[in-house]
């Protein structure tokens, strides 16, 4: 691993840093510097991981001069740091601390918050009491692959003495806190010439009087380690992978469907690079995929085991497979639950007992979250994971925390606090396929449905405007005339590729073509049904195959119109592929109801969108004898209908857990167009 100090840049980042704000002093601005050199190397640290620190001065609200400690605060990530993001604590009453026999870790909060120099800071790391005990300037902590791959270890110790020497001293585990922190300082000051501490079974720490100093002496430590298992590392063969018989595209939704039995819903990513593949088709991969996460603060995101897939025996299927080994899983980790409860003698409530990462040989691995975000987390750290245990190996042999540490670590309180704990909303976990999401009432749906907690697919044939709607809601998408039938399954296997699979479909694109009945063109009416029926059939078709294979029901919804039921002079085409449209939506919930499989319709009347153009309003307003300026308000409420009134209606229909079959209405009032 090579440095990347600059002198230049460090420059430009301390001038930039001390303009933007003016209590940044010097120190800080290289902390800044130097912790996102390491933050952005994921060989170093992976998703908020490690932390950094600098003791320095800060001015307090009385103007005097005060010692203090910048450290990472919770929910920073070091590759993206900011000043604010190295909360100023109190020095001198924090080293006080090592004073105490004992401190709990809701007291060691407390005493890190409570001498905050402002209380808006974000909570300092948990491990700010080891940065404070050690009197080193600046101190860096990572959680680098190849120093893992020495300190899970059997003999952890002796081999990082053999490797390293008295250049670092070795820390034994113990779990991160007021014990760990005392313990460090202690072997520090037993080795004051050692650049660094190897906090074994969990990470790296260096230090130095300069930011420079403490973060290239990292770089070395981890060159070291790197070039030691390297010289270990038996030379690059072929790697030969199984073939599981299965495609992503079937496989992923039958996991998806069956991963939160029923109760929870999880997006999943999948890996499948040289590495990855031939680490699952290792011939012992049940036993080393069994000892645990490489790093304990892992655990959160991945458990602390994976679920190792066999491929299904003559005669059964994935999904039979599926069901019998995540039923195993899950037995497996409620045992661990109650064996480490009764050893702690301590009541926890048990968290979900569901995987994170399945391992699929021939394949790959699956990683599940309530999010993509956490499903890609999860990704990442295993793919490295791999990567440790797999040098580990080479070296020696994978020895991580055993179950007890990892229990502790799991359950511990504040590092669920990474994770959080808000309520979830409506449909967090729910992936919804849009049409016609590039402007109007279908881009107004994404917005709500984002609001209300769902991950959205979003289509539609203007991909200018669509990547707009999908970056301001940071969403996927795809550009697709929904006419095609290629085109929207290819954007289906999109779909799966990104998330899994998809709970339900607000199948919304459309146009409003006119003509007199009797002179309508047979080419204008068909390309009125291709759009505003035939497309909703081919959408709603792709979207069943997926749901069924899930098995836990979802939702079709579509975007009607009042015309189903009131059609007006020079209309009928528009108004014709409408009423079918209707049909169809009930002749989906008809027959897809013993599948759970929701079918709903909105009918919306005069929504101001890019259908409705000046002409064509004066035309509507006149074929219903209106005046063209009442025309949005002509209705029983006298209210105009905006697209976000029926992007309510499409949201309230997702959550609908006992309609199908139903048309509700979003027109401030039509008697003659009320569904009879």
């Amino acid at each position: 691993m090579q440095s990347a100090w600059s002198d230049e840049q460090a420059r430009a980042t301390v001038e930039n840093l001390r303009a933007r704000d003016p209590r940044c002093n010097e120190d800080i601005a290289l902390r800044v510097y130097t912790s996102r050199l390491i933050g952005r190397e994921p060989q170093l640290v992976l998703h908020g991981g490690g932390n950094t620190s600098v003791k320095t001065t800060w001015v307090d609200d009385l103007g005097e001069e005060v010692a203090v400690l910048c450290v990472k605060g919770s929910g920073w990530d070091l590759g993206s740091i900011e000043p604010r993001g190295l909360p100023a604590v109190r020095l001198a009453s924090l080293t006080a601390l090592r004073g105490l026999a004992s401190l709990s870790d809701e007291a060691m909060v407390n005493a890190t918050r409570t001498r905050l120099l402002d209380a808006s800071s974000p909570t300092p790391s948990v491990e700010t009491l080891l940065h404070a005990f050690l009197p080193h300037r600046f101190i860096d902590h990572s959680h680098a692959d190849a120093i893992l791959a020495l300190v899970d270890q059997r003999d952890a110790s002796a081999l990082c003495r053999e490797v390293f020497g008295d250049t670092l001293a070795v820390v034994p585990y113990v779990m991160p806190g007021f014990d760990l922190a005392k313990l460090a300082a202690e072997v520090y000051e037993s080795n004051p010439d050692s650049e660094g501490l190897l906090l074994l079974q969990h990470g790296l720490f260096t230090y130095g009087d300069t930011a420079r100093e403490s973060y290239e002496r990292h770089i070395r430590a981890v060159t070291k380690a790197e070039a030691f298992v390297a010289s270990r590392r038996p030379p690059a063969a072929a790697i030969e992978v199984s073939d599981p018989g299965l495609s992503y595209r079937d496989f992923a939704p039958c996991l998806r469907g069956r991963l939160g039995a029923g109760q929870r819903r999880y997006v999943l990513t999948a890996r499948g690079g040289r590495r990855v593949r031939g680490f699952v088709d290792r011939a012992d991969l049940h036993s080393v995929a069994r000892r645990g996460p490489a790093t304990p603060d892992h655990v959160i995101r991945t458990k602390q085991r994976p679920l190792v897939l066999s491929a299904p025996a003559s005669g059964s299927t994935w999904a039979d497979q599926l069901e019998s080994a995540l039923a195993r899983y899950r037995e497996d980790y409620a045992a661990y639950f109650r064996t480490q409860v009764a050893t702690v003698g301590q009541n926890k409530t048990m968290l979900d007992p569901d995987p994170r990462v399945i391992l699929v040989p021939g394949f790959g691995l699956v990683a599940a979250g309530p999010n993509p975000c956490a499903a890609e987390i999860a990704a990442d750290i295993y793919e490295h994971t791999i990567a440790v245990i797999e040098d580990a190996e080479a070296v020696g042999a994978y020895r991580p925390l055993d179950d007890t540490d990892l229990f502790a670590m799991e359950y511990w309180s504040l590092e669920q606090a990474k994770l959080g704990r808000k309520p979830a909303a409506p449909l967090a976990g729910q992936v919804v396929y849009v049409t016609g999401a590039a402007s109007g009432i279908g881009a107004a749906c994404a917005r709500a449905l984002v609001g209300a907690g769902a991950e959205v697919f979003l289509v539609d044939r203007d991909a200018r405007s669509l990547r707009v709607v999908a970056e301001e809601l940071h969403a996927a998408w795809h550009p697709v005339d929904v006419t095609d039938a290629v085109a929207v399954q290819h954007s289906f296997d999109l779909v799966v590729r990104r998330f899994g699979g998809v709970d339900g479909v607000v199948s919304n694109a459309g146009t409003a073509p006119r003509s007199p009945i009797a002179d309508c063109s047979p080419q204008l009416m068909q390309s009125s049904l291709d759009l505003n029926l035939l497309a909703h059939q081919v959408v709603a078709s792709e979207a069943v195959a997926i749901l069924r294979a899930q098995g836990t029901g979802g939702f079709l919804t579509f975007n009607a119109s009042k015309a189903a039921f009131n059609p007006g002079p020079g209309f009928g085409p528009y108004a014709i592929a409408k009423a079918g449209l209707i049909a169809l939506m009930r002749q989906f919930a008809l027959e897809l109801g013993d599948a759970g499989i929701r079918s709903n319709a909105v009918n919306a009347d005069r929504v101001r969108t890019g259908l409705f153009s000046d002409e064509f309003v004066v035309e509507r307003a006149r074929a219903r004898g209106i005046d063209p300026a009442r025309y949005f308000r002509a209705n029983l409420l006298q209210q105009e209908v905006t697209a976000d009134d029926v992007a309510d209606a499409f949201v309230w229909l997702a959550t609908a857990k006992r309609t199908t079959g139903a048309v509700i209405t979003v027109d401030g009032g039509n008697i003659a167009a009320a569904p009879r």
